[in-house]
């Protein structure tokens, strides 16, 4: 069983319920080792004074917060000082507001953790609160100290489970506005385009499964180790299709309508059901 990285309570109102915190993921990214091409040398990262050429020690090295201007100027600061301000590690999750779970644009979400109760005695308010926010699809808004970091963080129920999402703050969201070089023009669009988009969006839609869904580049790196090892020939992808252009788009949305069109009827003859195209949003 995984250990859980964070243990306290969790408080809404007067209610107090000792938890933890478990990871709700896991990287299955493949990690590599750094050689000097045609050889086995492995390498190694030193800290290196600029100046001198010289490594330094770990305990001789202070942090420095460039202060600005382009002139290399900075403030040294300790590790200690920085300890001194560090706010600890909490205790407990506060709830201090409920807000409608739909009113969070996902951009803000972090990381996902699983919160158990940390005991079977504490399992019937555990479970309350579960039921409770899963009825009003509303989450809990708290923030807590973890690992020397302070987090926001929405509280949510998950198939009658609590889940912890870590939340970004407001100043650390970027607006597309002063991120992006190109912005759509902001007239609505109409006409034909919209309409076989809007066809062609609905004949491709599914119900959503996770389990559909694998990360093929991961897949594509542990098949190239593998066949490397084995002394096999690698193959190369083809090239990714270029951009469409927009004289084409009308051709091309119809080309994909079409393609969508003879998706659906190769599965109706699978299935026996006839899939609808008409564009018309499904009934519910």
């Amino acid at each position: 069983m995984a250990r859980a990285i964070w243990t306290g309570s969790l408080n809404f109102g007067l209610v107090s319920i000792p938890v933890g915190l478990y990871s709700a993921s896991e990287d299955h990214t493949v990690h590599f080792h750094q050689f000097q091409r045609g050889t086995t040398d492995r390498i190694r990262y030193q800290r290196v004074n600029e100046r001198t050429g010289k490594e330094v020690d770990y305990a001789d090295i202070a942090k420095g917060s460039d202060i600005g201007g382009g002139g290399g100027d900075f403030v040294i600061v300790e590790p200690e000082e920085l300890d001194s301000i560090a706010p600890g590690r909490s205790r407990s999750i506060d709830i201090t507001s409920f807000v409608d779970l739909d009113e969070i644009d996902p951009v803000y979400f972090q990381k996902t953790y699983w919160i158990a109760p940390d005991g079977e005695q504490y399992a019937h308010p555990y479970a309350l609160l579960a039921e409770a926010l899963a009825r009003v699809n509303r989450a809990g808004i708290a923030s807590f100290v973890m690992r020397g970091r302070e987090y926001l963080a929405a509280i949510r129920a998950d198939e009658g489970v609590l889940a912890l999402q870590t939340l970004l703050f407001a100043d650390e969201v970027r607006k597309p506005a002063d991120t992006l070089d190109t912005l759509p023009d902001r007239a609505p669009a109409r006409g034909k385009e919209l309409e076989m988009a809007t066809t062609l969006i609905e004949s491709m839609s599914a119900p959503w499964d996770p389990e559909n869904y694998h990360d093929t580049y991961t897949e594509r790196v542990k098949q190239l180790i593998d066949a490397k090892r084995r002394g096999h020939e690698i193959v190369t992808e083809a090239e990714p299709p270029g951009p469409t252009e927009t004289s084409d788009l009308l051709e091309v949305l119809q080309r994909s309508l079409d393609s969508a069109r003879d998706g659906g009827r190769r599965a109706q003859r699978r299935t026996g059901d006839e899939p609808d195209l008409s564009g018309a949003p499904p009934h519910r």
